[in-house]
């Protein structure tokens, strides 16, 4: 079964690490994702930008309104999300329990899926 594993942690904590801090969660991250790689387990993967580049649409109101920023101002934010192939909960709350270890603070919340349809990026749609 595909499930998701969100990640949330205070927006602010995140931003202000220096790149060494940053540089050295990323790579205790790199060694849980190269190990769920090497097992057929991880799919798409995102880390989001910060909530000040989001846009938000209300879609109860007509006609929609267009909003800066999140939806909701939360103590903590969605900042990523992964996809991964477990057979079991506890099999993916082993791999949450792993990326825990690798980064400092938050919550990981996870859902399984009920529909996914991979796909490739559309063109210009890379990597900054």
């Amino acid at each position: 079964m595909l499930y998701a594993i969100l990640c949330y942690n205070d927006e602010n904590v995140v931003c202000s690490w220096t790149k060494a801090e940053d540089d050295a969660v990323m790579a205790r991250l790199a060694v849980v994702h190269g190990r769920l790689e090497q097992a057929g387990k991880l799919g798409p993967t995102a880390r989001l930008l910060p909530t000040s580049a989001a846009t938000t649409l209300r879609k109860d109101r007509e006609p929609p309104l267009v909003l800066d920023g999140p939806f909701a101002e939360t103590k903590e934010q969605l900042l990523g999300f992964y996809t991964v192939d477990c057979e079991t909960l506890e099999e993916v709350l082993e791999i949450t329990k792993e990326l825990a270890k690798a980064n400092p603070g938050g919550a990981y919340e996870v859902r399984p899926l009920a529909l996914f349809l991979p796909g490739s990026l559309p063109p210009g749609a890379g990597v900054s």
